[in-house]
């Protein structure tokens, strides 16, 4: 069994993956181990590019299978290592932060994962200025528990394999939440710490393009996938109270029945009307107000939560397969001539 795993989840990634996986080689030098590119049936250079380094590709058999939940699984089946790093193909690991987190793992037996910071590295449009200063608010405390490590981070091997798999396959968003609610359900602690952990390179387009995009690839029915997951994995008043997609996109289709109620009880079309253009100008003041005045900030929140509510919606009506199930795929590995073969 190797010491570490590196699974780095790719999906069109041709600019970033060689950044990723020169990374993860680095910080498992030390330690002897692994790294693995879970690809979700990229378009792109990303597999070409990743088979110039001595790595192995899991790549999805099927590509409609894609999610943000199937990565981490499909690398999973197919690493050994006794820990288990889950890195985006955007992002680049510290090498120094490895080490950091064993003597973690080997203070405390019940640690599941810890995890660091992670610094974004493009901040060019709203979202992304957005996660940052969440990220300043929520800064904890050295070694703090945490419900879940968004953002990648180190995992033991056995907390994973107590809760039967590492990824539920069928989320598009808020797996990490997911895992996060498994591994605590059964005595494991995760642990922030402040400790670099890797640099993100997101998405360089602008805020609404990046809002679209999420919307194409299904990552908005994460909400409605989470509560169908949390309703079969029995943690539904966990997942209501404490993950934050999840309410505003509740609260979106409340606020909107109250309004058509309120449109419909009014005296003339007239009034109907200027309660609609009401209902849809009030929740952009108030985010605006509370950003600064930014109506760029308030019209990207509100719009947002809308397409989280209907993500909400679809996401309830996906079904579901056995998340335990082995995902079906094809291993492709370089070998010293330069050449990658096949493999089960």
């Amino acid at each position: 069994m190797a010491k570490i795993s590196v699974i780095i989840k790719a999906y069109n990634e041709e600019e970033n993956i060689a950044r990723a996986i020169e990374s993860s080689l680095a910080a498992i030098a030390p330690y002897g181990g692994e790294v693995i590119v879970a690809d979700s049936g990229s378009t792109d250079c990303t597999v070409a590019n990743a088979l110039r380094f001595q790595v192995n590709v899991a790549k999805l058999k099927y590509p409609d299978e894609r999610c943000c939940g199937i990565s981490p699984q499909l690398g999973y089946q197919h690493c050994t290592g006794q820990y288990v790093y889950i890195l985006d193909g955007d992002m680049a690991l510290d090498a120094a932060f490895i080490g950091t987190a064993l003597k973690w793992f080997e203070s405390e037996p019940r640690i599941a994962g810890v995890g660091g910071f992670v610094r974004e590295m493009r901040i060019n449009n709203i979202e992304f200025k957005s996660r940052l200063k969440r990220q300043i608010r929520r800064l904890v405390k050295h070694g703090s528990s945490v419900d879940c490590l968004n953002g990648g981070g180190l995992y033991r091997r056995s907390a994973i394999d107590d809760v039967g798999y590492l990824s539920d396959r069928n989320l598009h968003s808020y797996e990490e939440f997911d895992l996060g609610v498994r591994l605590r359900a059964r005595g494991w602690t995760l642990i922030r710490l402040v400790d670099h952990a890797a640099d993100h390179y997101g998405y360089t387009e602008n805020t609404y393009k990046l809002l679209w995009r999420r919307a194409r690839t299904k990552y908005i029915f994460g909400s409605g996938e989470i509560v169908r997951a949390a309703i079969s994995g029995r943690y539904l008043t966990t997942a209501l109270t404490r993950l934050p997609g999840v309410r505003p996109a509740i609260a979106v289709w409340i606020y909107w029945l109250a309004a058509l109620l309120a449109a419909w009880l009014a005296p003339t079309i007239a009034w109907a009307i200027a309660v609609l253009a009401f209902a849809l100008v009030v929740p952009v003041a108030v985010m605006a107000a509370r950003n600064e005045g930014s109506l760029q900030v308030g019209l990207h929140s509100v719009a947002t939560w809308h397409f989280n509510a209907y993500g909400l919606l679809v996401g309830l009506t996906r079904g579901r397969k056995d998340p335990a199930a082995p995902i079906e795929s094809e291993v492709l590995t370089m070998r010293p001539s330069h050449r990658w073969v096949e493999g089960g």
